[in-house]
């Protein structure tokens, strides 16, 4: 299964978009949170940050601690 990952700037703690760096991951069906995120870092050159982690419905939300960032990782097979 693929999955959109998007890193992007906020504004006040929301969401921006006033730039965007996008990647595709692949991972299972069935894959946790915790998977998701190392791979949707690792293809967006974050390794090592550290997030604080919203996970709803088909979305994850990651906001990047220290900066004004956030990943998003959506299903692409929506």
């Amino acid at each position: 299964m693929q999955f959109e990952c998007t890193y992007t700037d906020t504004f006040g703690g929301e969401l921006n978009y006033s730039w965007v760096r996008r990647a595709l991951i692949e991972a299972p069906d069935d894959a946790s949170t915790s998977l998701l995120m190392r791979r949707a870092k690792r293809a967006l050159g974050l390794s090592g940050a550290r997030c604080r982690v919203e996970a709803y419905a088909d979305t994850i939300i990651a906001k990047v601690i220290g900066t004004a960032t956030a990943i998003v990782i959506e299903s692409e097979d929506k």
